[in-house]
């Protein structure tokens, strides 16, 4: 497999050479490394094995305790688990959905909107056109800008060095080169290794706390892919340019004519155009940036919801679902309010034994008034006080008479 990714030689053009050894070389080595992860034994395998085992145990520590997953639950524990054994085991199943995804779209979606408006090297000839334009500037770079003559001297302001000329037209070319370089195979070498190592951050899923790393993986996988698509689309705008300028350059040249002014031009055409593959590069990421995964949390919501429930439920058992202020009672508020209800319906109880024994004695109840009160009204051991009732004496009867 080594052999295959042979360096073409120099004349088919240096940018379409290193691209297509960077991208043979990227191929073989994430096809690799997934063999390696997936084989019986490896790293990938026995930290999966560790992970499923600790998922299956907290899953059955929640049952035990009475804290089910529920409907939902079930069902987005099974698809996570489906989902992690599919991606990071299976081959196949890996790249279709997401290697050839990566790696394939920006090219199909640069010709999908490019060829509509004529851009070059939508039509699948963008690294050609590339080395086309290289050469071209590769000859001017030889050729030079020409000596102008005495009247285009008069009206040419002063260069900002001696030799500038020389230094912008072979500038030019290197700043070309390395947006071209960069731009396309420095989003694919960080895709190509994000993609390596995807199997491990695939196993992330599984738990919430550890869901970070798995988004922070498709953050960077997405924005390399957007960064692609940027930078042909710029490159391609850059190409639309530059190939009828330098067609115009190079054949007025020919023929012996003076520009002087060429190599400014070109020079600040390759850093406008390198500064826009940056900023295309950037505003892919910062878009990517924006990606979340939904948030599900069956078992702590239902945490959540317990305690409120438990309150529902006493309140209800003892007649307080009407108060309006019950929500914002608390437990020990809730806990006098029913040892009240019970000293209340023990004193009516034996004024009515009482009642039942003497019949013709009038007795009057002294807690009414406190039973119309609410129970939160009067504090506990204090809403139904007993009185004492005054009996005379034998001594009190002799010191009234001498009185």
């Amino acid at each position: 497999m080594t052999s295959a990714c042979v360096t073409p030689p120099e004349s088919t053009g240096y940018i379409g050479s290193v691209s297509r050894f960077v991208d043979c070389r990227l191929e073989i080595f994430d096809t690799s490394a997934f063999s390696a992860l997936t084989a019986p034994g490896s790293t990938l395998s026995i930290l999966l094995t560790g992970l499923l085992t600790i998922f299956v145990a907290l899953i059955g520590y929640n049952l035990l305790i009475g804290r089910g997953l529920g409907l939902r639950g079930s069902t987005l524990a099974i698809v996570k688990v489906g989902v992690v054994l599919t991606l990071a085991m299976n081959w196949a199943a890996y790249r279709t959905l997401i290697y050839d995804v990566v790696i394939e779209a920006p090219g199909q979606v640069f010709s999908e909107i490019g060829r509509p408006s004529g851009l070059q090297g939508s039509d699948g000839t963008l690294l050609q056109r590339l080395d086309f334009a290289d050469q071209g500037l590769q000859q001017l770079a030889i050729i030079g800008a020409g000596q102008p003559n005495f009247a285009q001297a008069q009206n040419l302001p002063p260069p900002p060095i001696v030799g500038f000329n020389a230094l912008a037209l072979g500038g030019s070319r290197i700043l070309f080169l390395i947006t071209a370089l960069i731009g396309i195979i420095g989003v694919r070498v960080v895709a190509g290794l994000m993609l390596a190592i995807g199997p491990f951050l695939i196993t992330s899923l599984l738990f919430e706390n550890t869901r970070s790393l798995f988004e922070g993986w498709i953050r960077i996988l997405a924005g390399a892919l957007l960064a692609a698509i940027g930078v042909s689309v710029t490159l391609g705008l850059e190409l639309t340019m530059l190939e009828p300028w330098l067609s115009d350059v190079l054949a007025r040249r020919a023929i012996g004519e003076s520009l002087p002014s060429a190599p400014t031009e070109l020079f600040v055409t390759a850093i406008f155009f390198s500064l826009i593959v940056m900023g295309s590069a950037h505003a892919s990421m910062k878009l990517a940036a924006a990606f979340r995964l939904a948030r599900f949390r069956p078992i702590r919501e239902q945490r959540r919801l317990e305690t409120p429930r438990a309150e529902a439920s006493l309140a209800a058992s003892q007649g307080l679902r009407d108060q309006p202020q019950i929500a914002n009672l608390s437990r020990a508020v809730l806990t006098a309010n029913v040892i009240a209800s019970m000293q209340q319906r023990e004193t009516a109880g034996s004024h009515s034994i009482a009642d039942s024994r003497m019949p013709s004695r009038s007795y009057s109840r002294p807690d009414t008034e406190a039973a119309s009160k609410p129970h939160g009204a009067a504090s506990t051991g204090r809403a139904f006080p007993r009185r004492a009732k005054m009996h005379p004496t034998a001594s009190s009867g002799r010191r009234d008479r001498i009185a």
